[in-house]
């Protein structure tokens, strides 16, 4: 069973987020990390980068296979998670802990899109 923090809003594309004032913390789920199996390499935005709810804005890599992220922000890339350069393994030891980028959100009503935890474990299921 994937580990579900109930803190967290998620997409059904399998990021998370955790808002804190204007700032979004985005990574991939605990789910995710297992189907993909061991990661072997984050494709991160750039800092000062825009990116939009839904849309693509990196992608991460496993020896089995590769999975587009889609943001479930909008707004600008304020900090990346530089130790997944040179460790991507991070994110399969705690996907949580292991963020991707960090984004100073334009629109904090996109939340309202996204899933809370109970709902997010149904997608789970399916």
């Amino acid at each position: 069973m994937s580990k579900i923090l109930d803190d967290l809003r998620y997409a059904d594309s399998h990021e998370w987020v955790k808002l804190e004032g204007d700032i979004a913390t985005v990574g991939i789920t605990d789910y995710a990390q297992h189907a993909l199996g061991n990661i072997v390499y984050v494709d991160m935005p750039e800092v000062g980068d825009e990116v939009t709810q839904g849309e693509d804005f990196g992608a991460v890599e496993s020896v089995k296979a590769a999975s587009d992220l889609l943001s479930p922000v909008s707004g600008e890339v304020v900090e990346i998670n530089e130790a997944l350069e040179d460790e991507p393994e991070l994110v399969n030891q705690d996907a949580f802990a292991n963020w991707i980028m960090k984004v100073k959100v334009s629109d904090p009503s996109e939340l309202e899109n996204l899933l809370d935890a109970a709902a997010y474990a149904k997608v789970c299921e399916e």
